[in-house]
């Protein structure tokens, strides 16, 4: 070979430029395609977490649901059992005594207490003037009268409460029934 043409072969300057061509091609493929595979791998990752985001936010609120839930027919089982001491209220309120002053401590105490109850959820359930509802009231006696009308509430023997919306205890009531 000769050193001094400092021109190359024409062939082997084509092959040349051809081969760091072919290189930069297929470097760039790859590195789309690793770049891809990367934006795919990307787009799952961020999709599990979103979902796993989701899962956790939503056993938290059930959670918290579930709490509530347990807190309110808690506080719905010691409401049940205070009912017969504020039916004994009433029915001591009904009796006539000779102590005025007696009489005024124990409507005080009996409000006091009803009003803590209300805060915490007691409805008392209205009987007078209403018609007789099974889902509300529980008919003790019927009485057949022409003076009322049919399904009429004459008397409520027992007052009814919801707590919280809920039915906690049913009136028992008197109805009135066409002869």
């Amino acid at each position: 070979m000769d050193t001094s043409n400092p021109e190359p072969n024409v062939s082997d300057v084509s092959e040349d430029e051809n081969l760091p061509v072919e290189t930069a091609e297929g470097q760039i493929a790859a590195l789309t395609a690793e770049r891809d595979q990367l934006a795919a791998a990307k787009a799952d990752l961020e999709d599990r977490m979103l979902r796993a985001r989701a899962e956790f936010d939503n056993a938290r609120r059930r959670g918290e649901r579930e709490r509530s839930e347990f807190l309110q027919f808690a506080a719905m089982d010691v409401i049940k059992e205070l009912l017969p001491v504020v039916d004994d209220f009433e029915r001591a309120l009904k009796v006539e005594t000779a102590g005025r002053e007696y009489t005024k401590g124990v409507e005080l105490i009996y409000q006091r207490l009803i009003e803590t109850l209300k805060k915490i959820g007691l409805e008392p359930i209205d009987t007078t003037g209403q018609q007789f509802d099974p889902n509300l009231h529980q008919a003790v006696d019927r009485v057949q009268t022409e003076e009322a009308e049919d399904m009429a509430i004459l008397s409520e023997y027992q007052r009814g409460y919801n707590f919280r919306g809920k039915l906690l205890r049913p009136a028992m009531v008197q109805v009135a029934v066409r002869p």
